[in-house]
Order: structure tokens, then sequence, then C-alpha cells
């Protein structure tokens, strides 16, 4: 069994602010022995982070001593003038142990991110891969990353109000599609409408559902899971895609 976790975070008026708010939340998740916990995508106040290391300082101090790994969520990094925007992964020592780039910039973001090139697997406390936001809706990230190994992937976001309803449904979709369980965390304030999502999956005489659990305000969610009892029924999905033009 793996303890996997959302935070949903609220907006605050400055960076040191919405961290310390979390780092409460992160504790309080260290102390239910959660493994792994994900935060959104942009939530902090100013989300251009020029040092990982340090705006994340305390964020790694609980990582180690929780042996919790740590998704801090997903933010613009500038290096050497080349803009990307980033979700890097503070594993159980606490250090950082890896970076997931978006590989789909949304909307606004193409004009100055640049795409990443690679779907990655992390292995802590299971192997799990790291979906950002837009990446989402492309059916191939989740697909890769699955056939890569993941046993589970989580994917920090940051949707607005009127994009609830289908992201919700994208996230639904892509976990039936790979007989995987998705975890996603959303910002919760006056334009992003919250409602992050643990998805599990419940496979009833041959046919597959999923399980929802939404989250409200600010706050901090784990849930215990079997990773092993997708394997057989992720299997057998692949087993049964064919190549076709």
């Amino acid at each position: 069994m793996v303890k996997l976790g959302l935070i949903q975070t609220t907006s605050q008026s400055t960076n040191q602010k919405g961290i310390s708010q979390v780092v409460k939340i992160l504790k309080k998740l260290g102390k239910s022995n959660t493994d792994i916990v994900c935060l959104p995508e942009q939530w902090l106040k100013n989300n251009e982070i020029s040092d990982f290391n340090l705006e994340f300082s305390e964020f790694k101090k609980i990582a180690k001593e929780f042996t919790m790994t740590i998704i801090p969520g997903a933010f613009y990094e500038i290096i050497k003038k080349k803009t990307s925007i980033v979700s890097p992964v503070i594993g159980p020592n606490g250090e950082f142990i890896g970076r997931q780039e978006k590989i789909h910039p949304f909307d606004y973001e193409k004009d100055n991110v640049n795409p990443g090139s690679e779907a990655k697997i992390f292995n802590t406390a299971c192997k799990f891969g790291v979906i950002i936001c837009y990446d989402m809706v492309f059916p191939m990230v989740a697909n890769t990353l699955a056939k890569k190994g993941a046993q589970v992937l989580f994917s920090p976001s940051r949707i607005v109000r009127r994009g609830i309803e289908p992201w919700q449904m994208y996230v639904q979709i892509r976990a039936l599609e790979n007989r995987i369980p998705i975890l996603a965390a959303n910002v919760e304030n006056r334009r992003f409408g919250g409602n992050s999502l643990i998805i599990d999956l419940n496979e009833n005489n041959k046919v597959v559902t999923t399980k929802v659990m939404k989250l409200n305000g600010e706050c901090g969610v784990s849930k215990e899971f079997d990773l092993n009892k997708y394997e057989k029924s992720r299997k057998m999905r692949f087993s049964d895609s064919n190549n076709f033009q």
C-alpha cells in the first residue's frame, strides 16, 4: 500500500505567505504517513522561480523529516533566456531528484514558453509521472507515462472556473484509458475553480468505472492505494491495442 495526497491552495498576497500556509498542510500530511503529495500549477503570487532550492527550502526539510516525496507544483523557470514551465520533484531524502517540463504550453504560453520533449518517470514510494495541466488534454502524454511503467499520475494544474467540467472529464478519461489512478491538484480562488481530483478505479465483471474524490477550499487530502491491483487490467488494455492507419 502507498498513501498519496493532494494539496489545493488559495491565493495569498506573497510567496512567503503562500508557502507558510502550505507548510502547515504538508506537516499534517507527513504526520499521517503520506508518501507522495502534489500541489497545483502556478499557485504562488510570483510564479517565476529563480532558485527552487531557496524558494522551497522548507519543503525540502519536511520531505526529509517525513520521508515524503513532494511535487511543489509547476512554475516558470528562465535559464539562459530559455523560458520553461517546470515541475520539480523533491525526493524523500529532502533533495530535488528531477523535473518534468510542460510538454504542451497553453494558449498565451506558446508565445514565450519552450515545450518539453520528454515524459519522465520518477521512482520513490512508487513509480509515477507528472502531467502539467494542459498536457492532460493530449492522450499520448498519459499513455506514454503508463507504458514507461508509471503506476500513478500526478497533475499540477491551474484551471479556470469555466474549464472545470471538461477538465474533470479529461482526467477521468485518461485514468480509464490507461487503467491508472490520477491525482490532479488545482488552485481555488475567484478565478480558478478548485475541485482538485483524486481518481481511483473500480472494476466489476470486466467493467471499469471511476471513483472520484473532490477537494473543497484550501486543504490537503491523502488516500491509500494498492497500486498492484491495476497492473493486470492495464496490461490487458495495452495488449488489446492494434496498430492501424
